[in-house]
């Protein structure tokens, strides 16, 4: 049975996103919306999280938990889904710093 999805996608290859706007519509630019099933919502996953490189996806599905959603998170940035008794929440890091390189002398 076909339910709605979420994929947010930040700086991902132009074939990427062709690919998904095949079974979804892009809203807004790296916003995809689209009623699939769950196969093609864990193969489009799959073909996301092999293609992202240096950007960053995230998948919003419907799962049976409190909220009612599910989160799946593609690469690394700064919000990061923590589960919390059982409710999903962001959690914030902080910047990344950069590394002086300093010699002992």
């Amino acid at each position: 049975m076909p339910s709605m999805v979420v994929i947010a996608t930040t700086a991902v290859p132009d074939q990427l996103r062709g690919a998904l706007s095949r079974w979804t519509s892009e809203v807004v630019p790296g916003i995809f919306v689209g009623s699939v099933s769950a196969r093609v919502r864990d193969e489009l996953w799959n073909a996301v999280t092999e293609t992202v490189t240096d950007g960053a996806a995230l998948l919003i599905h419907p799962a049976p938990t409190e909220q009612g959603y599910a989160l799946r998170t593609a690469s690394t940035r700064r919000r990061v889904p923590v589960d919390f008794e059982g409710l999903t929440l962001i959690c914030m890091t902080g910047p990344p710093t950069a590394k002086a390189s300093q010699s002992d002398s």
